[in-house]
């Protein structure tokens, strides 16, 4: 079980890793940029659409608008971007593993 959650939020790490670089990437449509802001704002500024203390409903909504969010900018990313900053990032991985 622990492995499992170590696995996973290395997994988390490298997927924010990776969407800093889009964001940073010239070929990323501004509208995916504008996207992938709003996933990350939602999920660090204080203001819910339906509020926590509403129970169950309160915490779906960042289950549902973050990743829906996240898929739709990676749409709008081309491909290659994408699997290019992968590429970088496990890249960097690989070198900070040797060191």
């Amino acid at each position: 079980m622990l492995e499992k959650l170590k696995s996973l939020a290395k997994q988390l790490k490298q997927e924010l890793a990776v969407y800093r670089l889009v964001l940073k990437h010239p070929q990323t449509p501004w509208l995916a940029k504008c996207l992938l802001w709003l996933a990350v704002g939602y999920l660090l500024l204080p203001f819910d659409l339906i509020p926590d203390f509403i129970p169950i409903l309160g915490q779906l909504d960042e289950l549902v608008i973050i990743p829906a969010l996240l898929y739709f900018a990676l749409l709008l990313i081309p491909h290659s971007v994408v699997l290019a900053c992968r590429e970088q990032v496990q890249h960097a991985a690989a070198m900070a593993k040797e060191i």
